[in-house]
């Protein structure tokens, strides 16, 4: 476990970052890829859970199993992911406290292909092995009739773009903004093809609950963060421009991408890539029926305990 673990560590991305605040205990957050774009409210929830606060520091791992392996291992304390799976499995205690985005994607091809049927025995390139996509591409094939080919994953919907424009796939999963980003730019030679609705969660923010518990107030900081910022982004998408702080990751990022955040986070906050109020047990009861469904739990989904996978008491909390 050891060796694994010293190598799951070497396989984190080199870029990490230490931030000191006011007398806290400092948090260990594993980020499922590098910053981008689609992280950008997420920093300015930490840029916000700062000034209140939180000591944190972040390490991006290269793709979102190894972020949840570092969380059940110890290594790190919060990470990105939807590890039902895992929780299911490892019988760890393991809860989701915020969910950071719903199940938007769409399916995008090359022009041969016009419906989801026509991608039976094709290869897909998605996001993680177990993530979202992943489940999306499971209940594709429940809901068709049909099996996908080899699956290839590519973290970031961003660079599954740049590989399709570049000829190296036929077939992905997109998340609203990259869907109409490809098509805008290329469509001529691709298609989003129909797709049913998806109300589960993408990402969401999980921690071990005995490390939540014994460190309550760093965690009812950042959650009230997170809801601040998703309720103010409802209302406001540009918000997430004006509170990127440019000495920060985000603001780091090329200038033709923080030209779009914008463009962005207007486009997601329409097309209801976020709940304001952080998920709940509304997004728990629709992520027992999607995962089930997805083959990532086993049961029935009315009658799984939603406690087993989700602690509320931090989203409530900042609720009030």
């Amino acid at each position: 476990m050891n060796a694994f673990f010293a190598k799951l560590a070497g396989v984190a991305l080199a870029t990490s970052m230490t931030v000191s605040a006011a007398q806290a205990e400092t948090i260990r957050i594993a980020l499922a890829e590098p910053p981008s774009d689609e992280m950008a409210a997420f920093f300015v929830a930490l840029d916000r859970a700062k000034a209140n606060g939180l000591d944190y520091e972040w390490t991006a791992f290269a793709e979102e199993e190894l972020a949840i392996q570092a969380v059940l291992s110890g290594d790190m304390d919060i990470a990105f992911g939807t590890p039902y799976a895992a929780m299911q499995r490892s019988k760890a205690p393991v809860r989701i406290i915020f969910q950071l985005s719903k199940l938007v994607f769409f399916p995008v091809a090359t022009k041969e292909f016009n419906t989801l049927k026509d991608l039976d025995g094709q290869p897909i390139m998605l996001h993680s092995r177990g993530g979202g996509t992943d489940s999306i591409a499971n209940v594709i094939e429940t809901k068709e009739g049909i099996k996908f080919g080899e699956r290839s994953y590519v973290p970031g919907s961003g660079n599954r773009v740049a590989a399709m424009l570049a000829g190296q796939a036929n077939a992905t999963i997109l998340d609203l903004s990259n869907r109409n980003k490809i098509i805008a730019e290329a469509g001529d030679r691709f298609n989003s093809l129909p797709m049913f609705e998806v109300k589960a969660s993408d990402e969401a923010l999980f921690a071990n609950l005995d490390w939540i518990k014994e460190n309550e107030e760093a965690v009812n900081i950042l959650v009230k963060a997170l809801h601040s910022t998703w309720t103010d982004m409802a209302k406001d998408p540009t918000i997430i421009s004006r509170e990127t702080n440019p000495d920060g990751p985000i603001g780091q990022l090329p200038a033709e991408v923080l030209a779009e955040l914008d463009g962005f986070y207007t486009e997601a906050v329409a097309g209801g890539l976020y709940d304001p109020n952080g998920g709940g047990r509304e997004a728990a009861k629709a992520d027992m029926e999607w995962y089930v469904e997805a083959g990532q739990l086993e049961g029935d989904p009315a009658t799984l305990n939603l406690d087993d996978f989700w602690y509320f008491a931090p989203l409530d909390a900042a609720m009030k």
